[in-house]
């Protein structure tokens, strides 16, 4: 289903911000050579975390779900002094990609990369949350959601991708299991007093949720 236009969708692009080139080269070669590169964040959503993140000038934040390391550059351009970025990436391969990345971009200082289930490697955080970008296996946004939420500092903001999934949430019958699971994720949110949200039609749908 095309749901956004794409017309819009190329004059966006026209009037952001361009890249650096770095984070170009990398969006170059990951829609080039990557199977899933449909995953890609883009330009655009790009410079909207990139500005996310400066406008909360964060101390932490946790990103689920790293792929390329592009999105984690992004963020990281917010990071207040003595910042720290936490990224985790369950495939080695995407892994070692992004860390070649984030060492180019001069960030690894600010970036600490975790390969492994972010079920497993959440809990082993210490840490209060500024931001929280969620964009990983969509069946456990909710407990993600739920793992990230008491650790999020009141005022903290978290970030999910893909609300939209595609269009197929905007189904009279939501099917297919990762539709289902945004649908499910949508709703939970929606239903939680402890936040307050705004969901953004930008690229594959985000939803900005603030700790009250």
């Amino acid at each position: 289903m095309e749901f956004i236009n794409p017309l819009a969708e190329a004059y966006s692009k026209k009037y952001s911000s361009v890249l650096d080139d770095l984070l170009s080269d990398n969006e170059q070669i990951t829609l080039a050579s990557h199977d899933h590169a449909t995953m890609h964040s883009g330009q655009v959503q790009g410079k909207f975390l990139e500005m996310i993140s400066r406008m909360i000038t964060p101390l932490r934040i946790l990103e689920i779900g790293t792929f390329t390391g592009f999105s984690a550059i992004c963020l990281s351009k917010g990071l207040r002094e003595n910042g720290l970025l936490h990224t985790i990436e369950l495939r080695k391969e995407d892994a070692d990609f992004a860390a070649g990345y984030i060492q180019r971009a001069g960030v690894a200082n600010r970036i600490k990369l975790h390969i492994g289930n972010a079920l497993d490697i959440i809990p082993s955080l210490t840490e209060k949350w500024d931001l929280v970008f969620i964009d990983a296996d969509k069946v456990n946004y909710i407990e993600y959601y739920e793992l990230t939420l008491p650790f999020l500092n009141v005022g903290g903001w978290i970030l999910a991708d893909n609300v939209l999934f595609h269009g197929q949430v905007l189904e009279e019958a939501v099917k297919g299991k990762n539709a289902k699971a945004m649908q499910a994720f949508n709703e939970h949110v929606a239903a939680d007093t402890k936040v307050e949200q705004v969901m953004l039609t930008i690229r594959d749908g985000l939803m900005l949720i603030r700790k009250l």
